[in-house]
């Protein structure tokens, strides 16, 4: 069972500020940075995967990036470098640690007492790093580098004590991830024209995403942008497919396709239901030239061999779809995903599910400003038809009403 005190848990990442004490010319959040870094590590594990001929374990890969978000939020009153600090004292680690799983233990053993038994184990883990961790490390630096590059821009470093240390502590830990290959390719990238940037222009791209706020011209608190959307929205879908008994193949498609649906927008920017609806057609127009802006501007950043997964999670993003290996086009379904359908050499992913958590996301996010006293009418009526049409919905045998009850 998924608690409205775990969702409220990954929502809250939405409120924590990053960069708090320096000069920054947009706000970065937690959810934001975090959203980025598991799309690095997407990357990062591809690249490897196929640079070394080995199969990446993909739940390994997304259940510790889950681990260390919840971990980070849990701990998130501790700044960077004193965190960073305590977590290289054995002692201090294995306590804070212990304390973060004790702390969620309820919440987690409600969704799976085996997903929360993972959860501290892996928090408590000792030994060699594996491929995934790697990735999943490295990640995690590229995602900080790319937010302090913003952050360094706009200091004035004679006035402000202490950045070039940062910036000098942020280069160190990356280059102890040169051994990965991505990595190398990655920041070699930085310096070449912008249609020559490859993986580092694809990334680059996608944290632009955190730079547009969701519910355009609306206020709201937290102000929310589109990146940390995508990362809820995969959480949501994970948990969901976790709760439904989803093959590994499919918990990786909903979670990737929740994490990647909205990838389009970063050329076209967030353009709200309303809007979208108000003339006949300009749906489906927006729909064609965000299809076209992907084969021109996004894809040709990918190595050819990942644009047809792309184009899973993009296109006709909210449709449940089967792509058994070997098959052209992805097979569109009417229905939700039958049993003789969850299985992996199908590569099933559901759409429905991903739209679902899109809108409990928006509900959530109108529910959470209305509650604190920011009640436009635009919110009150997107909150009012987000739940006429979801809010008594069952998908896949999922009771998806109960998740929206829980924020009336």
């Amino acid at each position: 069972m998924i608690t409205r005190a775990l969702i409220e848990l990954v929502f809250s990442a939405a409120s924590m500020e990053r960069w708090n004490d320096h000069p920054h010319p947009a706000t970065f959040t937690e959810l934001g940075k975090q959203a980025h870094k598991m799309i690095m590590a997407w990357v990062i594990a591809r690249y490897e995967g196929e640079a070394r001929g080995v199969k990446i374990n993909w739940t390994s890969l997304i259940e510790g990036g889950l681990f260390e978000f919840l971990h980070r939020v849990v701990l998130t009153d501790i700044k960077p470098p004193v965190f960073h600090k305590l977590m290289q004292d054995p002692r201090q680690r294995e306590k804070l640690n212990s304390w973060v799983a004790d702390k969620l233990s309820f919440d987690l053993e409600r969704l799976s007492p085996d997903f929360a038994d993972r959860f501290r184990l892996y928090l408590l883990h000792e030994g060699p790093l594996s491929l995934e961790r790697k990735c999943l490390r490295a990640a995690h630096y590229l995602a900080t580098k790319w937010e302090f590059d913003f952050v360094h821009h706009w200091s004035d470093t004679k006035s402000m004590f202490g950045i070039e240390h940062t910036r000098d502590e942020i280069s160190r830990q990356i280059n102890e991830h040169r051994d990965l290959r991505a990595v190398d390719e990655i920041l070699a990238a930085r310096e070449l024209p912008e249609r020559d940037m490859g993986l580092w222009g694809f990334l680059s791209l996608v944290g632009q995403l955190g730079f547009q706020k969701r519910w355009a011209q609306t206020p709201r608190i937290p102000q929310t942008s589109v990146l940390g959307h995508l990362l809820f929205v995969a959480i949501l879908s994970y948990f969901i497919s976790m709760e439904i008994g989803a093959c590994p193949a499919r918990r990786y498609n909903n979670f990737f396709g929740g994490l990647l649906h909205d990838l389009p927008e970063v050329l076209t920017r967030d353009i709200v239901s309303p809007v979208k609806n108000s003339v006949e057609g300009l749906d489906d127009l927006i729909k064609e030239y965000e299809k076209q802006a992907m084969e021109e501007r996004i894809l040709p950043l990918l190595p050819p061999s990942w644009r047809a997964g792309i184009r899973y999670f993009t296109e006709n993003e909210f449709r449940n779809k089967l792509c058994p290996e070997g098959v052209p086009v992805p097979v569109l379904l009417e229905s939700d995903i039958g049993e003789d359908q969850n299985r992996d050499s199908l590569n099933p992913i559901d759409g429905r599910i991903i739209e679902a958590c899109d809108k409990l996301a928006a509900y959530i996010e109108a529910s959470h400003s209305i509650r604190l006293g920011l009640a436009p009418q635009a919110l009150a009526d997107g909150k009012r038809n987000i739940y006429a049409r979801f809010g008594r919905s069952v998908i896949s045998g999922f009771p998806m009403g109960q998740l929206f009850d829980y924020f009336w």
